[in-house]
């Protein structure tokens, strides 16, 4: 039995590798996004924090691309190479985790108000209503703000209010899988709640939230972005902060195009190559699209 599940899951990768691979734009994205986390998760074996520290800067004021820094310096002489590579990490971290956060809270009180009727189920539904209205960059401003400048407390004030949109998404595919038949017979058999949840619903809503991983990544990597140029950074170099110095500095009136444009095309990129991702994933796994295409 262990061998013909695992025959069937290598011919599953394989026919969904063999689709992903047919959406030229998802395959693009993805090379994107493994050159930008393999360099992020390479930057320490070449340099350090100290790339950050202005005492240690090499370079002029606000020089100009050269061959000795190709994207040029900061107001301190700080390489724009190096901190983008360095401030990689952060972006990338605080993104993942934020999405995987908020994933997982929209994805347990999206399948417990699908699966709990009644009060229960309602009252979730109004929490997950009462947190979509609320307008979420100011809110995550405000939590961040109170909780202090640290990467978790960013991560914290991300998910926090990205997750109500996973939630409704979640909670109308677990009412459209615990219609069919088959969820009925689980019942009529003993079936309890945990095993519904966990062996019926969740496998069947995994796809969608693969796709919709993707795409989170992408949003709260902007958000933390716009949450450091308003001043609500965790402290640490990343993108969104070198755009916020770049401000400050009146990097625009020196001149210096570089100190904000690079930063900005690496925001760009990066998320460019998980929404191109995440729309293939979910034109490859959600079969209405497929049959749309």
């Amino acid at each position: 039995m262990t061998s013909v599940a695992a025959a069937r899951r290598r011919l599953a990768l394989s026919r969904f590798w063999a689709e992903f691979r047919t959406h030229r734009a998802g395959l693009a994205g993805m090379v994107v996004l493994l050159i930008a986390v393999v360099f992020a998760l390479i930057a320490p074996l070449f340099i350090d924090e100290g790339v950050t520290s202005v005492v240690d800067a090499t370079g002029g004021k606000f020089a100009a691309p050269s061959l000795d820094f190709p994207f040029g310096t900061d107001e301190s002489g700080r390489s724009i190479l190096l901190m983008i590579w360095w401030g990689s990490r952060t972006s990338l971290l605080i993104g993942f985790l934020a999405a995987l956060l908020s994933i997982v809270i929209g994805t347990v009180i999206g399948i417990a108000a699908g699966h709990f009727r009644g009060w229960a189920g309602g009252a979730l539904m109004r929490v997950t209503d009462w947190f979509l209205v609320l307008p979420s960059l100011v809110t995550a401003l405000v939590l961040a703000a109170i909780l202090g400048g640290t990467t978790f407390t960013v991560i914290m004030a991300i998910a926090v209010t990205s997750w109500p949109s996973t939630a409704r998404l979640i909670r109308a595919q677990t009412l459209a899988v615990e219609a069919r038949p088959y969820i009925e017979r689980s019942k009529a058999l003993g079936g309890g709640h945990w095993h519904i949840t966990t062996r019926h619903v969740l496998p069947n809503v995994a796809p969608l939230l693969l796709a919709s991983t993707t795409l989170e990544v992408a949003s709260a990597i902007v958000t933390e972005s716009t949450l450091a140029f308003l001043g609500a950074s965790a402290n640490k170099t990343s993108w969104g902060t070198m755009l916020r110095s770049s401000y400050d500095y009146g990097a625009a009136t020196q001149g210096a195009w570089w100190y904000i444009l690079i930063p900005g095309l690496a925001i760009l990129a990066v998320v460019m190559a998980f929404t191109l991702v995440g729309r293939a994933l979910e034109a490859v796994l959600n079969p209405r699209l497929r049959r749309a295409a």
